[in-house]
C-alpha cells in the first residue's frame, strides 16, 4: 500500500504572496530601486589586493530606513553604533566592509566605527547621523581607519546605479562566501493619483556563509526600495520579513557578533505615502518578503562546505513554538547533516533529532518524508528503495517533512548539509 506524501506546509499568505501581487524579478540588485547608487571598492581591510573589502550604498536623499540587529550579547560595535541611528527612522547611507569585524574591540572600536560614518559624511556632504555601519570579519581584532580615509572617497567616485554597482558591493562584504548573493524585483502597486498602479522595486544583498542562527536577521543583509513607505511602514514589513526567513536559517547554529539587516525606502517611484492602512502595503511587504526568502535560500545553499540546501518542514505541531524548537532541533543535527552529505537516507537520525528536543508530541502519531518519499508512518518504518533514494540524493535540494500530529502549527527552516569542508574552512580560518 502507497501511504501517500505528507501534505504541503500550509505557507503564510505573506510568504508565497508576492507573484500574487504581480511581481517578479528584474535586473538591478540592491540598486534596482530608483534613487539608490552602489559600490565597492579594495580599501585595504584585507592584504589581497584583488579582494575588494569596502561597500557603499547610498540614497539620493535622506530616506525612510529600518533595520534589525544581532541579539548576541558581545555586539560588534557597528551595532551598537547604527542600533540607535536606525531607530530614528531616516538614512541616507550604508558603509559596510569586510575582513573585520571590529567586534570585542571596546571603546576604541566604537570610535572608529563612529568615525567611519563621520568621513562617509564628509565625503558625501550628509549628516553623520544619517550614515549607517557594518562590519564582518574576524573578532578581536582592532580595526584600522586608514581603509576608510583612503577607500571611501574611491568608492564615492565609484557609486552608481547600474547592476555592476550593485554587484561590486554584494562582492565586497563577502568571506567565506562562494557567490555573491542578490536578489531584485518589480512590480506594480496602486498608489498613484486616484489608485492609479506605480511601478515599483525592491531588491538587496546578503552576505553570510558561516556562523549562521542569526535569530534576527543574517549577517550582513541591505535591501532597497522605492516605494514610499512610512517608517513605520518599513519597520513593520520588514521585521514580519526577518522573522520567518532570516531567522529560519541556520548552518552552524552560531550567532553571529555582526548581524545587521538594513532598508532603505527612497520614495522615488513616486504615489502616495504608503502606510500600515494603505491598499498598497500588502503588496509591498510581500515583495519584502519574497526577496528576503530568496536571499535566506541562498545563505543555505552557500553555507560554509555545503554541497546540498536542506528544507526542513515541520506541520501538524501544537504551537509555532513547538514547530520551530522540531526544526530547529533537525536542523542543526549534526547527524542528520551528515547523513544528508554521505546520501545515506537515514531517517532514524531525523527521527531522535525531533525527539530530543523537549516538545511533547506521541511518537506513534508521527510521519516522516524524505525528499519526497514516505519513510515513517505512525511512527513505524515504511520500506524504501534504496537506489531510488540514491538517485534522489543528486538533487540539489534535499527536503525533509515531518508531521508531529498534535496540532495544527507549521514551520520551515533552511539549513545545509555537513560537510568535511566545513571543519577545514573553520579550522583555516584565522591562519
Amino acid at each position: 500500500m502507497n501511504p501517500g506524501t505528507i501534505a504541503p506546509i500550509p505557507v503564510p499568505p505573506v510568504a508565497d504572496g508576492m507573484e500574487e501581487f504581480g511581481f517578479a524579478p528584474c535586473t538591478g540588485g540592491i540598486c534596482a530601486a530608483a534613487g539608490i547608487r552602489a559600490a565597492g571598492v579594495h580599501a585595504g581591510f584585507r592584504k589581497d589586493p584583488a579582494r575588494s573589502d569596502l561597500a557603499l550604498v547610498v540614497a539620493d536623499a535622506p530616506c525612510t530606513c529600518a533595520a534589525t540587529f544581532t541579539t548576541n550579547r558581545f555586539c560588534a560595535a557597528p551595532v551598537q553604533v547604527s542600533r540607535p541611528r536606525a531607530a530614528a527612522g531616516v538614512a541616507q547611507a550604508i558603509v559596510l566592509n569586510s575582513g573585520n569585524a571590529n567586534a570585542a574591540t571596546g571603546d576604541e572600536g566604537v570610535r572608529t566605527a563612529l568615525a567611519s560614518t563621520e568621513i562617509v559624511a564628509s565625503v558625501l556632504g550628509c549628516d553623520p547621523e544619517q550614515v549607517l555601519v557594518a562590519s564582518t570579519g574576524v573578532i578581536g581584532v582592532p580595526l584600522p581607519l586608514a581603509p576608510y580615509e583612503t577607500g571611501v572617497p574611491i568608492a564615492v567616485s565609484a557609486l552608481a546605479s547600474t547592476p555592476e554597482a550593485a554587484h561590486a558591493a554584494a562582492c565586497a562584504v563577502m568571506t567565506t562566501d562562494t557567490v555573491s548573493k542578490e536578489v531584485s524585483v518589480e512590480g506594480t502597486v496602486p498608489t498613484g493619483a486616484e489608485g492609479a498602479p506605480v511601478t515599483v522595486h525592491v531588491g538587496g544583498f546578503v552576505k553570510g556563509s558561516g556562523m549562521i542562527q542569526p535569530n534576527m536577521a543574517t549577517m550582513l543583509c541591505v535591501l532597497s526600495t522605492d516605494a514610499p513607505l512610512t517608517a513605520e511602514a518599513a519597520h513593520t514589513a520588514l521585521l514580519a520579513a526577518v522573522k520567518t526567513t532570516f531567522n529560519h536559517v541556520t548552518v552552524d547554529s552560531d550567532t553571529s557578533t555582526n548581524d545587521s539587516a538594513f532598508l532603505l525606502a527612497t520614495g522615488a517611484a513616486g504615489g502616495e505615502e504608503i502606510g500600515l492602512g494603505s491598499d498598497a502595503f500588502p503588496a509591498i511587504a510581500a515583495a519584502i518578503h519574497g526577496v528576503c526568502e530568496a536571499l535566506a535560500r541562498k545563505i543555505a545553499a552557500d553555507g560554509e562546505g555545503a554541497t546540498k540546501l536542506v528544507t526542513v518542514d515541520v506541520v501538524g505541531a501544537a504551537t509555532v513554538e513547538d514547530a520551530d524548537t522540531v526544526a530547529f532541533s533537525i536542523a542543526n543535527s549534526p547527524l542528520t547533516k551528515t547523513a544528508i552529505f554521505g546520501h545515506d537516507a537515514n531517517w532514524g537520525r531525523i527521527a531522535a533529532a525531533a525527539g530530543k528536543c523537549g516538545v511533547a508530541f506521541d511518537q506513534y502519531a508521527c510521519d516522516i518524508d524524505l525528499m519526497g518519499v514516505p519513510v515513517l508512518r505512525a511512527g513505524l518504518p515504511v520500506p524504501m528503495d534504496e537506489e531510488d533514494m540514491l538517485r534522489r540524493f543528486e538533487q540539489p535540494e534535499i527536503p525533509i517533512v515531518i508531521s508531529l500530529g498534535a496540532g495544527t502549527a507549521c514551520s520551515r527552516v533552511w539549513t545545509c548539509d555537513l560537510t568535511h569542508e566545513y571543519v577545514t574552512i573553520n579550522g583555516d580560518y584565522r591562519t
